[in-house]
């Protein structure tokens, strides 16, 4: 009992470290904010480049992800120094990834055709490298922050908060940023826009590392990384959440691309503001990051009585109803469509602050089922599925849009116009539902992490 005691109040994590390393996540949230809603308009509608071209940029780096994401993780796990094994990489990777993001939007304006597509996929992919060299061992951080279960979930939440303040932040000013920066030149306006952008993001990092400890020792020696593949891949509870995350995240990042040509082409928007400052595309991108926000909290607080599982599954089924009410409300109805994008975001928020703390806990599980400490490489799914959410989910509008014969910047036939709806309403809520019914399987519930933190506890004070 007094070994459990000193283990409950050791795992305690302060106020500023609970601020230190959630701010971090501030730096993905813009990122992938600005990325999700401009990347693919600034390639094809600014660059003229063919949509399935660059949605097939997006489907190669996940693949190269897929590969990479893992690596990371075993490289991490393996990684002994006196700042602890995840916090280096923090440190080392924040400027490279900071400088990789303004290169994607450095292309010379004159530039066009397969110079541009070859730029393309060169800063992408290096700045998905540099992303996977920061974002793996930030979440292999969360897992080692605290011993505790309801701790990892509390810094959870501030991560989730981060996330999704970076996402009301480019919502509220992305699109007054680009236009006032630009003073009329929209690719001038993004370039700055995106290097404001890396330079808070490169802070926000450094802060992290700056802030945070690594409170479980690691073990003086790890298994073999084909044998923590192998177990990763036989876990059924890491297998669940992983299908839910990257779908939901596709679902929601699918809808981000497609909003440009949504409400240009299909809603008819001029880019005039209709709430003070705000268009239409900054409305529809705040509502939903201060959905996120309330889904985080309230997933957060809900998670002390329900179990995690059951709530994803209520908030999956519940994004896709609403996503196709907004289908179903006229073009005009801006205050209701605002309203429902809220709702949807509360969804994303619980989505996004339960399925990342449920992928310590199955770190937790793996360590006390089999003693192999991988939790870097479990957290590695989640980065991943994260990126390939928003790879595949801007790969999606990419695919419509050249499938159904749209022309940029030019009036747009019937069949161009139902291809942008199909990627901005039927694709995304049906993805939601495998993801709702993957998490049926997973199997872990309260009594089991009880459980297994006692007997880990017991474990490392023997070791101590």
């Amino acid at each position: 009992m007094a070994n459990t005691l000193q283990h409950q109040k050791d795992g305690r994590v302060g106020l500023g470290e609970k601020l230190g390393y959630g701010v971090g996540d501030l730096a993905s949230g813009l990122m992938l904010n600005f990325f999700g809603f401009y990347l693919l308009y600034f390639f094809v509608d600014l660059g003229g480049l063919a949509p399935a071209a660059i949605g097939l940029m997006f489907l190669i780096t996940k693949l190269i992800d897929a590969v990479t994401d893992p690596m990371m993780g075993v490289l991490a796990d393996r990684t002994r120094t006196r700042w602890g094994r995840y916090r280096p990489y923090i440190l080392f990777a924040a400027i490279p990834l900071g400088l990789s993001m303004i290169l994607i939007f450095s292309a010379p304006e004159d530039m066009g055709g397969t110079a541009l597509l070859i730029w393309a996929y060169a800063t992408y992919s290096l700045c998905m490298l540099a992303f996977t060299a920061a974002n793996v061992p930030y979440g292999g951080l969360l897992g080692v922050i605290s011993p505790s279960s309801e701790e990892r979930s509390r810094v959870t939440a501030y991560r989730m908060f981060f996330s999704a303040l970076g996402g009301i932040l480019v919502g509220a000013l992305g699109t007054t940023l680009v236009r006032e920066l630009g003073a009329g030149d929209e690719r001038l306006g993004l370039l700055l826009t995106i290097s404001c952008i890396a330079a808070v993001s490169v802070a926000c990092l450094l802060t992290t590392f700056a802030t945070t400890k690594e409170r479980i020792p690691p073990v003086e020696q790890n298994g073999s990384v084909a044998g923590d593949l192998g177990v990763l891949l036989r876990t059924g509870p890491w297998i669940a959440v992983a299908i839910a995350a990257i779908l939901g995240v596709t679902s929601i990042a699918a809808r981000a691309a497609t909003a440009p040509f949504f409400f240009k082409y299909v809603a008819g928007d001029d880019g005039s503001p209709v709430f003070l400052f705000f268009d239409r595309p900054a409305l529809f991108l705040t509502s939903l990051a201060l959905g996120q926000v309330s889904g985080v909290i309230l997933g957060s607080i809900a998670a002390r009585w329900f179990e995690k599982s059951h709530m994803l599954i209520v908030a999956g089924l519940g994004m896709a109803a609403f996503i196709m009410v907004f289908y179903a409300l006229p073009l005009d109805a801006v205050w209701p469509q605002t309203a429902l994008q809220y709702v949807i975001g509360i969804g994303f928020g619980m989505l996004m602050v339960l399925s990342y703390s449920m992928f310590t806990d199955i770190a937790e599980y793996i360590d006390w089922k089999t003693t192999r400490q991988m939790t870097a490489l479990v957290i590695a799914a989640s980065v991943f599925g994260v990126k390939a959410g928003v790879g595949v989910g801007s790969f999606i509008p990419g695919a419509a849009l050249d499938l159904t014969g749209f022309v940029a910047e030019g009036q747009q036939s019937e069949l161009a116009l139902m291809g942008i709806q199909f990627a901005f309403a039927f694709i995304p809520a049906a993805l939601l539902l495998p993801a709702a019914f993957a998490l049926a399987f997973y199997g872990i519930n309260r009594e089991v992490l009880a459980e297994a933190e006692i007997d880990l506890s017991r474990r490392r004070a023997r070791l101590a």
